[in-house]
């Protein structure tokens, strides 16, 4: 099949399907009038893409999923390693997130939000903090 009727299959843009295989994260053969010719088992391996990126697996992550999903020899502790530490980064963004959070919260809070030029939102952003 084309790559139109793969992405609808899929559910993946056409244009991510050709980045997927710029970096080599796919490979399709061409046809000899040039077009990329996908199987079944290409929508498979998209739509797993599409998936594990949907719950934001990285692309190097998506690369050892698939190498491990491909791999009948494989062991499940090394899939779980992988979603393992996808969920720890997860976390720690969602904890970046809550404290991003009560920063602009506790900016909005001190702001009157009135016709005053003077704005406590404005002067929290000018302040200086250390950064770690």
């Amino acid at each position: 099949m084309r790559i139109g009727e793969a992405a609808r299959k899929s559910g993946l843009p056409e244009k991510t399907i050709r980045y997927y295989e710029s970096i080599g994260l796919l490979s399709s053969p061409r046809l000899g009038n040039g077009y990329r010719d996908y199987s079944a088992r290409h929508v498979q391996a998209l739509s797993f893409l599409r998936r594990a990126r949907d719950i934001g697996f990285s692309i190097d992550e998506c690369r050892s999923l698939l190498a491990l999903h491909d791999d009948p020899e494989r062991a499940s502790a090394d899939v779980k390693q992988v979603a393992t530490q996808r969920l720890l980064t997860i976390d720690q963004h969602i904890d970046e997130l809550r404290g991003m959070r009560k920063t602009l919260e506790q900016l909005v809070a001190r702001c009157p939000g009135n016709d005053s030029a003077d704005c406590a939102i404005l002067h929290g952003l000018e302040e200086q903090h250390d950064t770690p």
